[in-house]
């Protein structure tokens, strides 16, 4: 009988296995076969749809998500290397006609909307054509659209124009309800770190409600005034419908002041676009999307000097990370590395991060410390840079953020729950136990912390602030006691951060990169990304899964819901003192 089921089970392994093999090789042919159709000729037309959350890099470029339904319904998630490399080699090239944008929702920060839209607005200084289109158009969405040229809407769609709110979503009734008590030691004078607030408010608090509104504020700003540059469009009328979310219902409302240049289906779309790539009505439109354009682009020769890229994206933990969790040891290898490589004349780090592990963020900031002292180290800051992805930036020699970054939290926290009474009254649990030692159980849950043990994490995370602003005063050039002012866990934008003098200059990756050739003395350069990726199926198949499919699937899962998941799977991640910023902008 032992040998009966041992035969089967090698029997049932070898056709699993097999069934493994020719599934690869179906996506490996399938995915050959439709890259192979696809060709760049005169008249082509760039086609971005943007409908994605997007990522900082790509991740995949083959078909294999697709088969595996992890697109959620989009076979394209580029990441914005691509977007932008594509955006800027489609100016140049005689083949592309002009871009076809199809936008309805974006799931991207706006700094990394903006960062598209200024690249947007240079292509058209090429003198062609960029439409967009959307059955419903979300505010992030429209804010990109007004780069373009022409801008269409669904007769029967919505323009979704409301302005910007911040949302926190507290813990506190939901523990109290449970008798869990979340024992919380912040740095002194931290009155602004919100991040720990949810587990003892129920609502914000003054301090934390100053800082939102000046936040929302400000991004707000540059939206509506970059909206006017582009459509002419006061900005006292656009926060006048927005007030009234009068063209949210009204598509001819819309129309009628300006905010787009007509309402179509997407047939009369397409053939607007043939006319404007001087197509006959009887030829079909070469759509190149931007997973296509990635492989027939033209690339520029390998030369031997680089410039490394860095990506840091995701909340800061220790040990290993991927392409959406930043791993202090992932990370500081990719740093090591790129340091080590001889023909790597300069480094550019590019941070999007709301920040995590105090300890994790100091281990990277030492080995950017050391790459500093041997080639130039330049910060490219996305959407998110604070209070750990600041602590990870205050090394490099130069500091670029976009006008909407978030940035600065520079305060640190520790949480610590006592689920005693949860445990003990609610669960019917009691523990009890001998020690060798006075302080032998810390860190049990089991029983609240002791007088002398709060009292000493209190010093452990002052100490830690003392650190972090004494950190930014000798990188910075500033005052400990104006770092102090300025910090206390407060959230600025980028614009607000240059005045303040936490950044240098305001600007993208790619102003980031050409300042990094500039002070390599580089004028002919290749670049080479860290860490390295691993493939979707080497991701999978190592019991990972890779960005932007997690939020994909969760998105499917939970439809616009899916951000509270994400939070708790965050908050999860916390251990140790804690530099993060865990709040949500919403457009």
């Amino acid at each position: 009988m032992k040998q009966f089921f041992k035969f089967m089970f090698a029997s049932c392994l070898g056709s699993a296995l097999m069934l493994i093999i020719a599934f690869i090789i179906l996506i490996w042919t399938v995915g050959s076969s439709s890259k192979s159709s696809v060709s760049l000729k005169p008249k082509s037309v760039l086609y971005m749809n943007l409908n994605y959350d997007i990522p900082e890099r790509t991740t995949d470029s083959d078909i294999t998500a697709t088969l595996m339904g992890l697109r959620n319904g989009n076979s394209d998630m580029s990441g914005m290397d691509d977007i932008i490399a594509n955006i800027d080699a489609a100016k140049n090239d005689p083949n592309i006609s002009g871009i076809f944008l199809e936008l309805s929702s974006i799931g991207t920060t706006t700094a990394n909307l903006e960062e598209i839209r200024n690249h947007i607005l240079s292509f058209r200084e090429s003198g062609k054509f960029v439409i967009s289109y959307a059955e419903t158009m979300s505010q992030g969405a429209y804010y990109l659209a007004t780069a373009g040229n022409e801008i269409y809407v669904n007769p029967d769609g919505s323009l979704d124009i409301h302005g910007m709110a911040t949302q926190v979503m507290s813990y506190k009734n939901l523990l109290d309800k449970l008798d869990v008590e979340m024992q919380i030691i912040r740095g002194p004078n931290n009155k602004f770190k919100s991040a720990v607030e949810p587990y003892f408010l129920d609502k914000m608090s003054a301090a934390n409600s100053e800082q939102m509104e000046k936040l929302v504020n400000s991004i707000w700003f540059k939206i509506i005034s970059d909206i006017n540059t582009s459509r002419s469009i006061s900005t006292q009328r656009i926060n006048e419908l927005a007030d009234n979310l009068s063209l949210t219902f009204d598509t001819k409302l819309a129309l009628e002041e300006g905010f787009v240049d007509g309402l179509a289906y997407r047939d009369e779309i397409i053939a607007r676009i043939k006319e404007l790539a001087g197509l006959k009505e009887s030829e079909e439109i070469n759509t190149i999307t931007n997973g296509q354009y990635a492989g027939l682009r033209p690339q520029d020769k390998v030369k031997p000097d680089k410039i490394a890229i860095i990506y840091a994206n995701g909340q800061i933990n220790d040990g290993e990370g991927d392409d959406s969790t930043i791993g202090s040891t992932t990370l500081s290898k990719a740093i090591r590395e790129a340091r080590e490589n001889k023909k790597v004349k300069a480094i550019v780090m590019r941070v999007n991060s709301p920040g995590g592990s105090a300890l994790a963020s100091e281990v990277i900031r030492r080995e950017v410390e050391l790459a500093k002292a041997e080639k130039p180290f330049i910060i490219s800051m996305g959407g998110y840079a604070a209070s750990g992805g600041y602590w990870i930036s205050t090394e490099g020699n130069y500091i670029f953020a976009d006008p909407t970054t978030l940035t600065g939290s520079i305060g640190v926290f520790g949480t610590f729950p006592n689920a005693k009474k949860f445990l003990n009254e609610r669960v019917g649990l009691t523990f009890d136990g001998v020690k060798t030692n006075e302080n032998a159980d810390f860190g049990r849950i089991s029983e609240p912390l002791t007088p002398y043990q709060k009292e000493l994490l209190q010093k452990y995370v002052g100490k830690t602030y003392n650190d972090f602003t004494a950190l930014v005063a000798r990188t910075r050039g500033l005052r400990q006691s104006y770092v102090d002012s300025i910090g206390q866990g407060r959230v600025w934008t980028g614009a607000d951060a240059l005045e303040l003098g936490l950044v240098d200059e305001l600007g993208g990756l790619d102003k980031a990169i050409a300042y990094a050739a500039q002070q390599a003395n580089l004028t002919d350069f290749s670049i080479k990304e860290y860490p390295k990726q691993k493939d979707l199926m080497e991701a999978l198949l190592s019991g990972e899964m890779p960005e932007p499919y997690t939020k994909s699937l969760l998105k499917k899962r939970f439809g616009d819901n899916y951000i509270y998941v994400e939070t708790f799977e965050n908050i999860s991640k916390l251990d140790g003192v804690q530099a993060l910023m865990p709040f949500l902008v919403v457009e």
